[in-house]
This record gives structure tokens, C-alpha cells and sequence, in this order.
């Protein structure tokens, strides 16, 4: 009998028919395990129940009156750890050295497993090699977000990462994860020079071919004019810079090639970066604003081990929840659940008295 609370994004069959009491049906995929066999995965019908109660519900699916199973379906159920009890490198607070990535850390699905295995691992290197452990923050990567939000909140139930969680996420793109990580992979000695000098190389011509198309001056001459008859735009009246073209809808960096002479040759993972960041421009500084703010309070670290009981004004529920999670940074203690802007401006105030005063008796 399962008991556990199971993943919320993927349910059984039978849970479905519990969770959903109003549907009278629900939709199936039935796909093809492989090229080089006969045999179909059924989506949608996962289940626990019986062998002699899967024959019968399969046996109600048109097309599978008479099918065969060739292996039943089947649950698991397993137990996890708080995962309050790590530090954001993964390595366990009470046991120096060792590291825990995956499900066993109370998260649901693949790819999140493979992330931590990963982080988890590297981590477990640098501890070796007695360097600093790897840390991804919350506005670099989706990594960062699952293992913050797995040591920083309270989760109920198995946690699935999804974009909706990262409130950075028009930074956190698929296109730019190369420029976002390359360098951390680097640092790390997991991508060769060849590969990290690429990206170096790739993000100057991006930085340059920006400045050069925010300072390119197109008049309102006759080629100009038809590539925008040609797109349904809006006609230019006074002369205007390439990058506020761009910066329509209806065109990009590649439609404007052609009233573009003085245009480098790049390829094309590159254009697609200098066209976004331009469209994108406004959102993307006022993210990046949003990033700096949090990044200031990250790199404002916590005391290890401290009791936040000494600091007077704190309420007592922040209190309990910054002595059980241990915070590592004032970013941390701000994402805790029961810690209010207000606390954090206590813990600010306490940290620059500490401060103050450790100054004080260096100077003695």
C-alpha cells in the first residue's frame, strides 16, 4: 500500500480517478518503445494496482482489447531526507564530507536528479582538493533554483522544478546557457580550453556587434524604405538607428541585412544572441537590476552555527526557522518562509553592530 505523498505533475491512474472525481475519462498516449520493437508504452496509465485489475483497465482502451503485457506497471515508494539539512553545496551540515544528490534529497523527476548528482559530485571533488565548493545562485541557472528552494523551503510534497520558480527566468534562457555556465564549468575542469575559449571569443563579438548596431544610422532612403514595404513596417519619416529597427516586431537582425553593408560575418548561434539582446534590451537591464539587488544581499554571509536568539527585535517564528535552517547568506534568510522584510532589516542592523565592533578591537 503506497502511503507517501506522491509527485503532484505525474500521477497514477488510480490517483487521477481519486483527485478528478468529475472526469469521466481520461486521455492516453500510447507510444512506440523503440525503432527495432513491437512493444508500446502506455502514457497516462500509470499504476500500482494488481495484474489481473491492469489486464481488464488496459483491456478497456480501443485498439488494446487483446493486449499483452510485457512488463506490469509498478510503484515505488521511498524515503528521503529534510533537505534543510544540507548546506547549498549539497554536503551534509552534521557530516563534513559527505554529499547527497537526487530523489534522496526530496525532489521528483530525471533531469532534477541528474542536476544535484552533478553538482553533488563536483562538490564532493573540490572538498577533496580543498578548494571552494560550487554554489549556482538562483539568477544563473535553473540548478541553482532547485537546490536553493530544496535547502531554503519548506516542501511538502516531491519537488519538481519548473520555470515558473526562477523569478530571473528571462535570464535563464536555453540559448545563453553556454555563456551563463561555460565559465563556472571551466573553473571547475569540467569543459577543455578550446571549448571556454570559444565562449570567451563568442561573447565579445556579442558585446561588440551590439555597440556597433545601437551606433549604425539608417536614413529614410529608398532600399530602406522597401525592406520595410516588404515586412508590413511602419515607414521611417526621420533617419533612426539599426538596433531601434530591430527592435520592432516584424523585424530582426537577419531581415536587416540587406541596408546593413558594414555587417561582420558571424554565425548563426551569434546573430541569435545580438538579436535578442536587442529586442529584449529594456527587460533584460531592468532584470539585471533585479539580479544586482539580490546578489548584494547573497554577498552578505551569516555567522555558521549561530543563535539567532541573541539578537533582539528578531520575532520568535523567525527565530525558530534561522536557527533550524542556518541560513548562509541574508539573501537565504530573506527566501525562509516566517522571515519578514522586517527581520531581515533586524539582522542587517545586528550584523553592522558586529561589525563595528569587531573593527573596534582590531584597532586596540
Amino acid at each position: 500500500m503506497i502511503e507517501g505523498t506522491g509527485p503532484r505533475y505525474c500521477p497514477s491512474i488510480e490517483d487521477k480517478v481519486v483527485k478528478f472525481a468529475d472526469k469521466n475519462r481520461h486521455q492516453v498516449f500510447i507510444e512506440p518503445e523503440g525503432i527495432h520493437t513491437n512493444e508500446m508504452y502506455i502514457g497516462g496509465m500509470s499504476s500500482s494496482l494488481p495484474e489481473d485489475v491492469q489486464y481488464a483497465m488496459y483491456h478497456t482502451v480501443p485498439g488494446l482489447e487483446h493486449v499483452k503485457i510485457v512488463r506490469n506497471a509498478y510503484a515505488i515508494e521511498y524515503d528521503c531526507i529534510n533537505p534543510r539539512q544540507l548546506y547549498p553545496s549539497l554536503e551534509f551540515k552534521e557530516i563534513s564530507g559527505l554529499f547527497s544528490g537526487g530523489q534522496f534529497n526530496g525532489s521528483s523527476g530525471y533531469e532534477e536528479a541528474a542536476a544535484q548528482g552533478l553538482i553533488a559530485g563536483i562538490n564532493a571533488a573540490m572538498k577533496i582538493k580543498g578548494k571552494d565548493p560550487l554554489i549556482l545562485d538562483r539568477s544563473e541557472s535553473y540548478i541553482g533554483v532547485l537546490i536553493d528552494d530544496l535547502v531554503t523551503k519548506e516542501n511538502h510534497e516531491p519537488y519538481r522544478m519548473m520555470t515558473s520558480r526562477a523569478e530571473y527566468r528571462l535570464l535563464l534562457r536555453q540559448d545563453n546557457a553556454d555563456l551563463r555556465l561555460t565559465r563556472h564549468g571551466y573553473e571547475v575542469g569540467l569543459i577543455p580550453q578550446e571549448r571556454y575559449d570559444y565562449v570567451v571569443k563568442k561573447e565579445q563579438l556579442i558585446k561588440q556587434e551590439v555597440q556597433r548596431v545601437e551606433n549604425v544610422h539608417l536614413g529614410a532612403s529608398g532600399p530602406v524604405q522597401k525592406l520595410m514595404a516588404q515586412y508590413n513596417s511602419q515607414p521611417l519619416n526621420t533617419g533612426t538607428t539599426l538596433a531601434e529597427l530591430i527592435r520592432r516586431p516584424e523585424l530582426n537582425y537577419d531581415i536587416l541585412a540587406p541596408v546593413d553593408p558594414e555587417r561582420p560575418h558571424l554565425t548563426p548561434d551569434v546573430c541569435e544572441q545580438i538579436n535578442i539582446n536587442i529586442k529584449y534590451d529594456g527587460y533584460i537591464k531592468r532584470q539585471i537590476k533585479q539580479v544586482k539587488q539580490f546578489k548584494k544581499l547573497e554577498s552578505k554571509k551569516l555567522p555558521p552555527n549561530f543563535d539567532y536568539t541573541q539578537i533582539s527585535g528578531l520575532r520568535m517564528e523567525a527565530q525558530q526557522k534561522l536557527n533550524l535552517y542556518q541560513p548562509i547568506s541574508i539573501g537565504q534568510a530573506s527566501r525562509i518562509s516566517g522571515v519578514s522584510p522586517a527581520d531581515i532589516s533586524v539582522i542587517l542592523v545586528y550584523l553592522e553592530q558586529l561589525h563595528y565592533q569587531q573593527k573596534r578591537e582590531q584597532d586596540k
